[in-house]
């Protein structure tokens, strides 16, 4: 039986240059060196796979594991008629995993390596690897298969790998490390004479791992169950965007320099155009009073979202001590509105996700950090002074997540012409990693890093989200 040429033409026309190369890097236990430098294009690697046998008729197991590891869920449902479901189920199968552990540990530092760290293990290498593998077009996929090239790291060599980790970000090592310890690095780790009866390539990282499921930085989490997100619309995204607060500085003396909270529209329209695309009904709500605040978030707590599978809330506001400010000054606690959506008071959102992201400050302390160069630095960044975070922010009860702008006690920043640093950057990491399948705490994490090393170029003071969540599976906002 010959194998679906079709669909893998299909696949392979989807697929570009950095996804093909991800592949080839993840196939490296299955074709010989030298062929895979020779594949040009994914249905190249497609048939090297065919040619050893990886990729069977009937059977696509392989190519849908490797579809799941680089995110491209999309085309597990378009073209081979499978489900992220279905491959995590295989790949919980003895011997479904087919991508061995430290191969993937080494994809997942690819990934999640900076351009800054990128150029640090470059100039770190300059002197072990040749110059043309080292320019600025190099990706760290390239870097790591250099390095196995060269000896420099194999299946009982990671000394130097552990090295200059340890000299760039002592966290990427202990990630691996990690990974490592959850298996066992003598189980991932094969000897000469075992690497010889499998038939893996010479010097190539081999594992001999028991079946289960496979290790990486977020192996585990990819192999939990995730909450059901295919109806449409998703549910709700309810945006309350607080901009004028002349009734405020009006109404209440403490109040008279409470500023309008210029560039929340940009954070509204970023916000609108993520969610929308993640197939949410955007419900949007201007410069409302406490009282409205309320009245707004009863109307969807009283509404019926048994056809929804999530309910998400953007609250853009001024706030202090667990609370957010309506636009006449007045206080609503942060938990009133969470515990709105609770089992008890919207039934309807039992067991699906509720998420809060809040725009707010959580005191009025700094952040103090070091005067650095950046090109994210803006001038007129506001500060924005209040909402200290509690954990009891939220209740205490399964299938909840709050994120915020900062940790408590601190400050946020907010541009007037560009949004704020957090708000911003989290639209953007879910525009970009949703379509690649990633889960919301991973993307969460990513905004972490990012907004806490932007400054402000006056000042050098800093920002920390924090989020905070009691959800029980994996929250993955779908694109398709």
């Amino acid at each position: 039986m010959e194998l679906p040429r079709g669909r893998l033409l299909a696949v392979s026309d989807e697929l570009d240059a950095a996804e093909l190369a991800a592949l080839k890097f993840l196939s490296r236990e299955h074709v010989p060196r030298r062929r895979l430098e020779a594949t040009l294009s994914p249905h190249d690697l497609f048939e090297a796979l065919q040619e050893k046998g990886v990729l069977e008729a009937g059977n696509l197991a392989f190519l849908r594991e490797l579809l799941y590891r680089i995110g491209r869920i999309d085309l597990l449902v378009a073209h081979l008629g499978s489900s992220r479901e279905q491959v995590e189920r295989e790949l919980r199968a003895p011997g479904g995993a087919r991508v061995p552990p430290l191969r993937y540990l080494l994809f997942e530092l690819s990934e999640d390596i900076t351009e800054d760290e990128l150029m640090s293990f470059k100039l770190l290498l300059v002197k072990e690897l040749p110059k043309s593998k080292l320019t600025h077009e190099t990706t760290m996929l390239d870097v790591l298969t250099e390095m196995e090239k060269k000896g420099l790291l194999g299946k009982d060599n990671l000394s130097m790998l552990k090295s200059l980790c340890e000299k760039i970000n002592i966290s990427l090592w202990n990630r691996i490390e990690d990974g490592l310890n959850l298996f066992g690095q003598e189980e991932m780790l094969i000897t000469e004479e075992e690497r010889g009866s499998t038939g893996g390539p010479e010097g190539h990282l081999v594992s001999s791992v028991a079946p289960g499921p496979p290790a990486s930085f977020n192996y585990s989490s990819q192999l939990l169950e995730a909450y059901k997100m295919t109806s449409r619309p998703c549910g709700v995204c309810l945006i309350l965007n607080n901009h004028n607060f002349a009734k405020a500085r009006e109404g209440v003396l403490e109040h008279k320099h409470m500023k309008d909270r210029n560039g929340t529209d940009v954070d509204a329209a970023a916000l609108r155009n993520v969610f929308s695309k993640l197939h949410f009904r955007i419900e949007e709500y201007r410069d409302l009073t406490a009282e409205e605040i309320r009245k707004t978030v009863n109307i969807f707590r009283s509404e019926d979202h048994e056809d929804k599978d999530c309910f998400v809330c953007c609250i853009l506001s001024h706030g202090k001590k667990g609370i957010i400010y309506g636009v006449d000054g007045q206080e609503v606690p942060i938990r009133e509105l969470t515990t709105s959506f609770t089992v008890k008071n919207c039934n309807s959102l039992a067991g699906k996700p509720k998420v809060f992201f809040i725009q707010a400050c959580q005191g009025d302390a700094f952040h103090e950090g070091v005067t650095i160069e950046t090109d994210s630095g803006e001038q007129d960044a506001s500060v924005e002074r209040g909402a200290r975070f509690q954990l009891d922010c939220i209740p205490a009860e399964a299938d909840f997540l709050l994120g915020m702008a900062t940790l408590q006690d601190y400050v946020s920043y907010r541009s007037p012409r560009e949004g704020t640093w957090y708000i911003q950057a989290l639209c953007q990491h879910l525009e970009y990693s949703c379509p690649r399948g990633e889960d919301v705490l991973t993307i969460l994490t990513a905004v972490n890093q990012e907004v806490s090393r932007k400054t402000c170029e006056r000042d050098a003071k800093k920002q920390m989200p924090q989020p905070s969540f009691t959800l029980r599976k994996r929250l993955i906002f779908p694109v398709n």
